[in-house]
């Protein structure tokens, strides 16, 4: 079980320390970067490549949150 779960918070949707000041911050990035679709292409290819070695199906599934 890997850290977050054993916390009892979903890590992938809506994470507790990304939702500080009122904003979450993916909503704050959509807002401030005019070619999202990179930040977010480059941000999916670093989690699909290192969920092995790391969080394994969380960081799939924070790969495919980008991805919608």
């Amino acid at each position: 079980m890997n850290k977050s779960a054993e916390r009892g918070h979903d890590a992938v949707n809506h994470p507790i320390h990304y939702n500080t000041g009122g904003i979450e911050t993916l909503d704050y990035i959509k807002a401030k970067i005019p070619h999202y679709a990179s930040f977010a292409i480059g941000n999916i290819i670093k989690y699909v490549s290192r969920y092995e070695n790391k969080n394994g199906i969380e960081d799939l599934k924070k790969g495919a949150l980008l991805s919608e």
